[in-house]
């Protein structure tokens, strides 16, 4: 295991899908009534977020003040952050034009909600689940810079931050076992609005 770089690096995390799998009358609901069939957890990573969300920041001005879009519905999203399902497709176009020119890495875990594993490994909660997929996204990442900067798109008012180090310290702890090797680097976690993080707008994309 190399020693780690100096500097800080940035991770920017959303998801595809949900944990769901049951309603609350407990009834099976996987592939139906707008349940999906797979969660999809993954992030962009970059040593310099700034220049990304001065490129997003600049795409957005020039969007929003353009006469084409203005009776469009959908703006009024779009001036907040940009996001891949609501977006019109001339903008997504745009913006994924854009994202071809900018410098950053991504990574992905997609699960399928299989409910026999989500009962046998999970003990059918959704949180056990939601948190293997972070301790899998973030297991092989945390050991290379000396300073990682996590920020997770915030869902509504759901309180995610204490949780999400644990998931995360638990894939660091995988990590150690398998290498023999203590993790030294330091991590901080942070939840954050696409509004207030342009950089969340990417993974969003991607």
């Amino acid at each position: 295991m190399k020693k780690a770089q100096a500097g800080v690096n940035h991770f920017f995390v959303d998801e595809s899908g949900d944990p769901t799998f049951y309603d609350r009358r407990g009834n099976y609901i996987v592939g139906q009534s707008g349940c999906s069939p797979i969660l999809l957890l993954g992030f962009i990573e970059t040593q310099n977020p700034v220049p990304l969300r001065s490129a997003l920041r600049e795409l957005q001005q020039e969007i929003i003040s353009d006469p084409y879009f203005q009776d469009v519905p959908s703006l009024a999203g779009t001036r907040l952050a940009f996001h891949a399902k609501d977006d019109l497709p001339e903008i997504r176009y745009r913006v994924f034009k854009l994202l071809s020119n900018l410098d950053f890495k991504a990574q992905f875990v997609v699960a399928r909600k299989v409910e026999q594993v989500f009962r046998n490994s999970f003990h059918a909660n959704e949180g056990q689940f939601y948190d293997h997929l972070v301790s899998q996204l973030f297991q092989n990442t945390l050991h290379r810079f000396e300073e990682n900067r996590i920020f997770f798109a915030k869902r509504g008012s759901r309180e995610r931050q204490t949780p999400l180090v644990l998931a995360i310290q638990q894939g660091i702890h995988k990590f150690e076992k398998h290498w023999g090797r203590p993790v030294t680097t330091k991590l901080s976690v942070h939840a954050q609005t696409p509004s207030g993080e342009p950089c969340l707008s990417i993974v969003d994309y991607m």
